[in-house]
């Protein structure tokens, strides 16, 4: 296998620059460039050379030796001044020798994985660590990549695990006198309650619905005031603002981030019966396809909509002084009133994606939990032990899949470590 490197604190330029070093020559490649090297997990400073004996930089020397590393594989880093012209020569010094090779994205965290460092769950929390953007989407993504998530899923495995070994040893001895028959209504029971509680997980909303935010959709009538608004809640102009009724052709989307929660506000043609503009009957398709899609409804119409999500707002309330008792009065030339609507779309927001604590997954990963939920559902409507055992196989399979480890290995292990049947 190739040794790889590459600069993992961010590229240059920056006061320190980490690059790492990972592989069965990484050693070798920091004794050719640092000469002696300190003891494991002790920092000491050397001066770095190129295979002519130039002088590289004066860095900080680590080593990692493996599998106890990052990757599982012996790893250094040279914590090297941070200029580009540095890290671009020691870089060029690492790539003359013999073995070593720049690394691709994501290679280290593939290395980890592929060594059984971090699981695929752990792995993805990386990514999500990584992109995150809000407090509550960091807060999502440590819970995955610490292990958190993985040692729910194991132990949901762990309770399959011993499910199947119970149903196997109730095949394998039933014709057995001597053998106390397996408690059959005490596995069901267990079964439910994982079944409990794989629904409780699916209840919670997806990664991608935290990341894409609360659905904030204004509609209205045309030239109602919608744009203005629009600009006036994100604190930007992202709407063509005019007098002309109409203005306002097809969607248009921004985000903002306000207390850790993301929104994503959407300004929409204006909505009436009848047009004979057939570029606005698209905006106004369009502006229903959102409206179907909200979360929140900001509705600026004289005669707002009896929708749950809607909110009615009174819009150019300077203009217009009388504000329906419903409604929340705005004016783009009053800040406050423009607080008071936000202060009414976070409360209503609250309720829409709900707390983030707690376990989060991908939609291609609820779609194995799914999976597992569908299997042990059809567990209690089987007759059939041998029907039984491979619901629990089935589930135990799509719950693997989320860790990246082989299912029937860890029920063989589980039936076999643990019952001792001997067979």
């Amino acid at each position: 296998m190739d040794t790889i490197y590459a600069v993992s604190s961010g590229r240059p330029p920056a006061a320190i620059a980490v690059l790492r070093i990972s592989g069965p020559d990484a050693m070798a490649a920091a004794t050719k460039l640092a000469g002696s090297l300190p003891a494991p997990r002790r920092a000491a400073l050397r001066r770095l050379t190129d295979h002519k004996g130039a002088v590289l930089d004066q860095a900080l020397v680590l080593i990692f030796p493996g599998p106890a590393t990052a990757t599982g594989e012996d790893l250094v880093e040279l914590h090297l001044h941070g200029g580009r012209a540095v890290v671009a020569a020691v870089e060029r010094a690492l790539g003359c020798l013999p073995g070593l090779r720049l690394a691709e994205p994501g290679e280290f965290t593939r290395r980890a994985l592929a060594n059984g460092r971090i699981d695929l769950i752990q792995a993805q929390g990386l990514a999500d660590l990584l992109e995150a953007e809000t407090e509550q989407q960091r807060r999502m993504a440590i819970e995955s990549a610490d292990g958190a998530v993985s040692v729910m899923i194991t132990g949901w495995m762990d309770a399959l695990s011993r499910i199947a070994a119970l149903i196997e040893a109730g095949i394998d001895f039933d014709d057995e006198d001597d053998v106390t028959p397996i408690d059959l209504r005490s596995i069901e029971e267990e079964v439910e309650a994982l079944v409990a509680e794989l629904d409780r997980v699916l209840a919670r909303p997806s990664v991608e619905r935290y990341r894409d935010g609360i659905r904030v959709v204004l509609v209205g009538p045309p030239n109602a005031g919608k744009s203005s608004l629009l600009n006036a809640l994100i604190g930007r102009e992202a709407a063509i603002v005019s007098p002309i009724a109409g203005t306002t052709r097809d969607r248009v989307e921004a985000s903002v981030v306000r207390r850790g929660n993301v929104y994503l506000l959407t300004d929409t043609a204006g909505l009436r019966d009848e047009t004979d503009d057939p570029i606005e009957q698209i905006g106004i398709v369009r502006a229903r396809e959102a409206l179907a899609a909200a979360d929140i409804i900001l509705d600026l119409s004289d005669d707002p909509s009896p929708d749950p999500r809607a909110i009615a707002v009174h819009a150019r309330a300077d203009q217009r002084p009388a504000v329906p008792s419903a409604a929340v009065g705005t004016s783009t030339r009053d800040l406050a009133s423009i607080d008071r609507l936000w202060a009414v779309i976070e409360e209503r927001g609250s309720s829409v994606l709900g707390d983030a604590k707690g376990a989060t997954f991908h939609e291609t990963q609820r779609e194995a939990l799914a999976s597992a939920r569908a299997a042990l559902a059809r567990f209690s409507d089987d007759g059939d032990l041998l029907l039984r055992a491979e619901e629990v196989r089935t589930a135990s399979r799509a719950l693997a899949g989320l860790l990246g480890i082989d299912a029937t290995e860890a029920m063989l292990d589980a039936l076999f470590g643990r019952f001792c049947l001997g067979k």
